[in-house]
């Protein structure tokens, strides 16, 4: 496209912009509210000309007396981007992409996502939740993330503590869509769709310094009671090559989840048998769960996009991903506990969508 044309364009997108700051000052003077401005606008100039949030900032600045309709000066080199067309357009569709934004500006890719941060926004991945936690699912988050802080001042288990969860690894990996978010604001929590039919489990085991033991499991296969209780009994031997001191001297302090396959009469039997510490964990709390917050996403991370055609090539991906993990990427993993603990209880049990 020329760039006299695109001049035109840039003028009119200027100057429309001031033309809606008049119609929203018009309308605040004129004591409509927010929602039925933006529909006025929207109405009369065109569909997304205007959305909440921004109307919601004009407002405000005019509650506060400063009915100047021109854009605040900035600190360094002065930019002719509109910030409102910014805002605009992040707050029509979260999900647009840097280069989206930067075709609309007229700008190169670059340029668009420094007045992006300039702005505030940052990319977030949506945070999956499981559920919407009722009070009492709350409060048990809240004691226990309590004792387990109380037993760390006097107990400093990190060190012994060996982690377990599943996951699903999909064939064929969709990538997750990043929003752009305010670095205060929390990404939006959005229920798991559902499974892909071609899919694996896979079982991981860890601690502080790598991978203990994991087990691919075959295609259509999952856990119950006796294949779990087979999978500890592997772990064991693996604690015992890989981790003598733990096994003979420390002891180990256990984390897993709640899956039924974990509470059964039966693995309570095997644990006991063990006689491995076990460290409490409340409920639906995949954001206190190690390999969920840390292992698993840095897993699916890698995943994103991916397509495999078989399960070797699956069994080889993983084999890659956990070798090629640092002892750091680990340690960081399990010490990160302590502090989402006590989020935990700042959030007065809320998940921790944010992170």
């Amino acid at each position: 496209m020329p760039n006299n044309l695109h001049g035109r364009i840039q003028l009119k997108m200027n100057i429309d912009t001031i033309h809606l700051r008049v119609i929203m000052m018009y309308e605040f003077r004129r004591g409509t509210r927010i929602s039925d401005t933006v529909k006025n606008i929207c109405y009369a100039v065109g569909q997304n000309a205007v959305s909440i949030p921004t109307c919601e900032r004009w407002f405000a600045k005019f509650k506060r007396g400063d009915f100047n309709l021109e854009d605040q000066p900035r600190s360094g080199r002065p930019s002719d981007i509109d910030d409102d067309i910014v805002r605009n357009l992040v707050d029509t569709n979260s999900r647009i992409s840097t280069q989206e934004v930067a075709e609309r500006l007229n700008v190169n890719r670059s340029t668009a996502f420094r007045h992006l941060k300039k702005l505030g926004y940052n990319l977030r991945l949506d945070v999956w939740v499981p559920l919407n936690l009722t009070e009492k699912n709350k409060m048990d988050r809240v004691s226990i993330a309590n004792s387990l802080l109380g037993r760390l001042k006097t107990d400093p288990f990190l060190d012994r503590l060996v982690t377990e969860d599943e996951k699903w690894i999909q064939y064929d990996n969709v990538e997750r869509k990043r929003t752009w978010r305010k670095s205060n604001e929390r990404c939006q929590p959005m229920p798991k769709a559902g499974l892909y039919p071609r899919k694996v489990m896979i079982s991981v085991w860890w601690d502080c310094k790598s991978v203990l033991f994991y087990e691919l499991l075959s295609v259509g296969e999952t856990i119950n009671s006796d294949k779990y209780c087979q999978q500890l009994d592997n772990l064991k031997a693996a604690i015992e090559e890989k981790r003598p001191s733990l096994a003979k001297r420390k002891g180990v302090m256990f984390h897993h989840g709640n899956a039924k396959p974990h509470t059964s009469m039966q693995t309570q039997r095997k644990l006991r048998e063990l006689n491995w510490d076990l460290l409490l964990h409340p409920p639906y709390s995949p954001d206190i769960a190690p390999s969920n917050y840390h292992l698993f996403r840095s897993l699916q991370n890698s995943l994103n996009g991916k397509k495999f055609a078989s399960f070797d090539d699956v069994q080889n991906f993983v084999s890659s991903f956990f070798n090629e993990k640092s002892a750091t990427f680990y340690d960081r993993g399990i010490r990160m506990l302590p502090e989402r603990w006590q989020k935990i209880i700042e959030n007065n049990g809320d998940y921790l969508t944010n992170e």
